[in-house]
């Protein structure tokens, strides 16, 4: 039974992670990008062409009106627990993209070198967008597009958003006019993608121990209590001295690797440890196997 009390921490620590994500890519949105009237992927694309269009809309409102359109079409795949943490995203991009926008404008921040408004606006939202999906939410638009993709299939999170974006940013030239400024578009499509996958990567990343020591059962239990990971036994035996030795197996996420470290070290600074990364790992704790289901074939 899972415990409450761990429930409500990571529900808080994602809430605050996702609000740190989204003022991100509120920075590169509004400082860098709309300023300098270079457009990204996404509803904020859309948004953004909106803006520069006769129409003159803002883009905190179309962006609000569109993904709250996409939220209502993704409830039912992705599932109320999602949708509320990308509502809640959505809430707090909006918000801060009303009030920093005239405060943004006034600034002015590299407006004679587009080059580099762009590439520091990708960072900002690409590291926004990827922080958002690793805790469970995101800006919308194209990310949720991405977001049923890979709740299904393994495929690249920024290689789906960079694919959606493409007709995006080169319908932009349709309102600047301005093939350098559609050209700038597609770095920043290029940056942010990377940033993403960096990001989400960087935060999925397993590692994997072999610990032989005399104290494996102290070891293990530590584990299992925290960072509450699972142990396998291993019967092992030494070459060179001929003896019967326990080995744990632990697999773990990469930033419980010190904890693990430490507490062998309180425990059994003699132990012998083997630690490397691993390119997946998938079950409970872990991700989700993503496989494609084939409809069975009738019988002949």
């Amino acid at each position: 039974m899972k415990n409450p009390a761990n429930r409500i921490w990571r529900d808080t620590r994602d809430y605050v992670m996702i609000t740190l994500a989204m003022l991100s890519y509120c920075i590169g949105w509004s400082v860098f990008l709309l300023p300098n009237s270079i457009t990204t992927g996404g509803v904020a694309g859309i948004s953004s062409i909106l803006e520069w269009s006769p129409l003159h809309i803002p883009a905190q409102v179309s962006y609000f009106f569109i993904n709250a359109c996409l939220l209502i079409v993704a409830l039912k795949i992705l599932g109320w627990k999602f949708c509320v943490k990308t509502i809640y995203a959505v809430a707090v991009l909006t918000t801060s993209l009303a009030l920093i926008r005239d405060w943004a404008l006034s600034l002015h921040l590299l407006h004679d070198e587009p080059f580099m408004a762009a590439i520091i606006g990708a960072v900002f939202c690409g590291s926004g967008v990827g922080l958002g999906l690793a805790f469970n939410g995101s800006t919308g638009g194209t990310d949720i597009v991405a977001a049923i993709i890979n709740k299904y299939r393994d495929i690249s999170l920024g290689r789906i958003i960079l694919i959606c974006d493409v007709v995006i940013i080169s319908s932009s030239y349709l309102v600047l006019k301005d093939w350098e400024r559609v050209i700038y578009g597609y770095v920043v499509l290029y940056v942010t993608a990377f940033c993403i996958d960096q990001v989400v990567n960087s935060m999925r990343r397993s590692v994997q121990f072999f610990i032989i020591s005399d104290h494996y059962e102290e070891i293990g239990r530590r584990i299992n209590m925290d960072p509450h990971r699972g142990c396998t036994v291993i019967d092992a035996h030494g070459f060179y001295s001929g003896k019967e030795v326990k080995m744990l197996f632990v697999l773990a996420k990469r930033r419980e690797s010190a904890k693990i470290f430490e507490l062998i070290n309180e425990i059994d600074p003699s132990a012998f440890v083997s630690q490397s990364a691993v390119i997946g790992v998938y079950g409970e704790g872990f991700d989700r196997f993503k496989v494609k289901h084939r409809a069975p074939k009738p019988i002949q």
